[in-house]
């Protein structure tokens, strides 16, 4: 089932900055998983159910999801809208036009997303995959959410039905001659449908998705300068043998 009215919720306040900015918290580790063909179509679901309805992926089409072991019938029947056809561009379903009138701007374009966040503190999925398990319930903002890795962020929790409602469990530290609060864990306030280690193994299928969105030739291109790199280097052990051999009776 399309999430449209969870959609709607999320573009509410939000815009291209809230993809580009971030806190300053440590970003966790993205598991890597641009090669498991299970994760990348269970993050494909996720994505069309839970990200499509407000923000697009203008740069990739629906057909392109065969590289990650869908079929035509699979996709048709499973990630596309009524009116969407397999070779359209994944684009979202609501109305550009209207949004900007709602909202006031368009929800940003998802495709490049996971390679956008790239910085010393960790890459783009790092950012999203953190991003996407440090929400946690503010009634002070007029979403009712916040986040630990974008502070006052604009979109609500679009995984909160997958993940509940969990609050920060706060210490007090000294930092630098002050004392500051630090997060130190989790605690459930509501549960959602999955655990909490379910809910982690989604969140890491959808990011690997968004990694491979992002360069879907990514894999490909790895693999052929694997053998590149492998001639060359036999090319070369050839090349010195054949020199020497030419050589050797020049004085």
């Amino acid at each position: 089932m399309k999430k449209i009215l969870l959609g709607f919720v999320m573009a509410l306040g939000m815009s291209g900055a809230a993809v580009a900015a971030g806190g300053s918290i440590p970003l966790d580790k993205a598991p890597e998983r641009t090669n498991d063909m299970a994760a990348l179509q269970n993050g494909a679901k996720l994505f069309v159910n839970y990200c499509l309805s407000c923000h697009s992926a203008a740069f990739m089409r629906y057909n392109r999801l065969r590289d990650i072991g869908l079929n035509d019938k699979q996709i048709a029947e499973n990630l596309t809208f009524a009116t969407d056809k397999i070779g359209d561009t994944m684009k979202a379903s609501i109305d550009p036009k209207q949004a900007k009138q709602w909202f006031g701007v368009n929800p940003p374009d998802l495709t490049l997303i996971a390679r956008s966040r790239s910085s010393h503190a960790g890459t783009g999925a790092d950012y999203v995959y953190t991003l996407l398990r440090t929400y946690y319930r503010d009634d002070t903002k007029p979403t009712g959410w916040n986040n630990l890795a974008f502070p006052n962020i604009g979109m609500p929790n679009p995984l909160w039905e997958l993940q509940g409602e969990q609050r920060p469990v706060v210490e007090k530290v000294m930092s630098h001659g002050h004392e500051v609060d630090r997060v130190k864990g989790w605690a459930p306030v509501k549960a959602g449908t999955l655990s909490a280690a379910e809910y982690d193994q989604n969140v890491g299928d959808l990011v690997a998705y968004l990694q491979w969105m992002a360069e879907p030739a990514q894999n490909s291109r790895v693999r052929v300068g694997v053998w590149v790199m492998l001639f060359l280097a036999a090319f070369t052990v050839v090349a010195w043998r054949l020199n020497a051999s030419f050589w050797k009776d020049i004085k």
